[in-house]
């Protein structure tokens, strides 16, 4: 039970860095145009902290069960970091950058990354995976709004 608990605690900061290096930029998140089905700002945040606990939820299960990734496959690792990597991408991309084809592109891999997670992760526990599920949900509505906001902005300079 401890190596779940230190796996989760260590997945969740991880993936919750990127907040803390790459602020979100109220100001600059307001002046841009967005649909109208676009959700309120607060609820990102909440959504993400919620979706932080079940990715990693997800990683501490198969982390416990393959005695700490030894007997995971490379594949799933990889499949793991190149999702985190793309995750933690996407607020240098949108708030540092403030290049919002760039942010809906790496929103789109996220997405695409995501899903095979989701698979990569079946063979070490189904629930493992469908935890993941919310987290695909979550990124193919953020990739269909950053393709909005980015459409919607397209003409200004912030979009490039």
């Amino acid at each position: 039970m401890l190596t779940f608990i230190v796996a989760f605690l260590i997945t969740y900061a991880l993936f919750s860095i990127s907040g803390v290096l790459f602020p979100t930029d109220p100001s600059y998140y307001a002046s841009l145009k967005k649909p109208s089905y676009n959700p309120p700002a607060k609820l990102f945040g909440i959504a993400w902290g919620i979706l932080y606990a079940l990715i990693s939820a997800s990683v501490a299960i198969v982390y416990t069960k393959t005695d700490g990734f030894q007997e995971a496959a490379a594949s799933y690792v990889l499949i793991l970091l190149i999702n985190f990597l793309a995750n933690q991408a996407c607020t240098f991309f949108e708030f540092k950058l403030k290049n919002l084809r760039l942010a809906f592109l790496d929103t789109a891999f996220v997405s695409i990354s995501t899903f095979l997670l989701i698979n990569a992760t079946i063979p070490y526990s189904k629930l493992a995976a469908w935890l993941l599920v919310p987290y695909l949900l979550w990124s193919c509505v953020a990739t269909v709004l950053a393709w909005s906001v980015y459409l919607l902005n397209k003409s200004s300079n912030r979009a490039f």
